[in-house]
Parts: structure tokens; C-alpha cells; sequence
């Protein structure tokens, strides 16, 4: 079976969206809210932590603009998909991952009214202390895979595309061949 560019960068979603449900359903079935589970430690560990921001709580309970923001970027980045590498698989795949990620983050946001974040790598430092990265889930993973690779397949089709050569219009090159013709008598 073939798959068109929309289907593959709707599967792509789905399958983001249906790994990100399950998985926040697991924490928010096996953890209680603001409880830990350390997997390596003082490395990382599963958290059950709520999100009413953006990324690293940027913009902290500004949940409802932040849930109508990211409709808004889901319908633009639709409406405007074509333009986005959709006629290659890399910028299907980059697509999928974004809506899957932006889907599901919305929908956390509408059900819980914030985002479930549950991954969490961190580090001890000297004196104990946990200096870690923000806690984040796998829409945000797919988020910032699909921006990735959206970067990576700029860069491609940039480096693809050869320099084309400016037009100049017949008037300047009579001129400047009139003028070289003078400057050489």
C-alpha cells in the first residue's frame, strides 16, 4: 500500500498523539500528582507534573491562551503545510510528529486544564541539589523532533537549490557596454 504525503504525515500523528495519550495515562494511573519515580538514580526519573505554560513554564497559568495559541499554530501550520517539505517523507514525518505533539498538549490542556510532563532528566550536583532539564512528554519530544527535522530539511533543499543567475535588464548591459567601449578608445 502506498501511502499519499497527507496520509503518511497523518499517520505519523496519529501514532504521536495515541503514544502520548497512553503514556500520560500510565502517570496519571500509576503516579499521583507530584510524586517520583526514580528509573536511574540521580539521573532520571518518571514525575507526575502539571504544565499551565509553555515551554520551561514560560508564561505559567496562562492555560487558555495558551491552549487557543497553539489551535491558532495547529490551523496555520495545517493550512500552510505544503510549504513545508510535505512532498518529501522527511518533511512528513517533521509534520506528523508536530501535530501529533501540538494535539496532544491541547488536549492535556482542555482535560486537565494543564500539560502533563512526567520525563525528567536531571543531574546531583556537589552539594546534593538536583540541577535537572525541564520536565517535558512525548508531544513535546515529537514537537521538537518534527522542528528538528523541519531545520535538517530547510538545510537540505537549501543546499539542493542552485544559485540562480540575476536577470539584469538589456538597458544596463547596453550602458555598461558603451561605457567599457569609451574607456578603452
Amino acid at each position: 500500500m502506498t501511502l499519499t504525503p497527507n496520509r503518511r504525515m497523518a499517520l505519523v500523528a496519529i501514532v504521536t498523539l495515541v503514544l502520548d495519550q497512553l503514556t500520560k495515562f500510565a502517570v496519571l494511573h500509576f503516579l499521583g500528582y507530584a510524586q517520583e519515580r526514580v528509573v536511574v538514580e540521580g539521573f532520571f526519573k518518571f514525575v507526575h507534573w502539571g504544565n499551565t505554560g509553555a515551554a520551561w513554564s514560560m508564561f505559567h497559568n496562562n492555560n487558555e491562551l495558551l491552549t487557543i495559541v497553539a489551535l491558532l499554530a495547529l490551523l496555520a501550520l495545517f493550512l500552510t503545510r505544503q510549504h513545508f517539505g510535505l512532498e518529501q517523507r522527511l518533511g512528513q514525518w517533521a509534520l506528523g510528529l508536530m501535530f501529533g505533539g501540538i494535539v496532544g498538549n491541547i488536549i492535556d490542556r482542555i482535560i486537565h486544564k494543564h500539560v502533563v510532563d512526567f520525563i525528567y532528566f536531571h543531574v546531583q550536583t556537589r552539594s546534593g541539589n538536583e540541577a535537572g532539564f525541564p520536565a517535558f512528554n512525548v508531544a513535546d519530544s515529537g514537537i521538537c523532533i518534527g522542528v528538528g527535522l523541519m531545520c535538517l530539511l530547510s538545510w537540505q533543499m537549501e543546499e539542493k537549490q542552485p544559485s540562480e543567475p540575476v536577470a539584469v535588464p538589456a538597458e544596463t548591459v547596453a550602458k555598461d557596454s558603451a561605457a567599457s567601449s569609451s574607456k578603452e578608445t
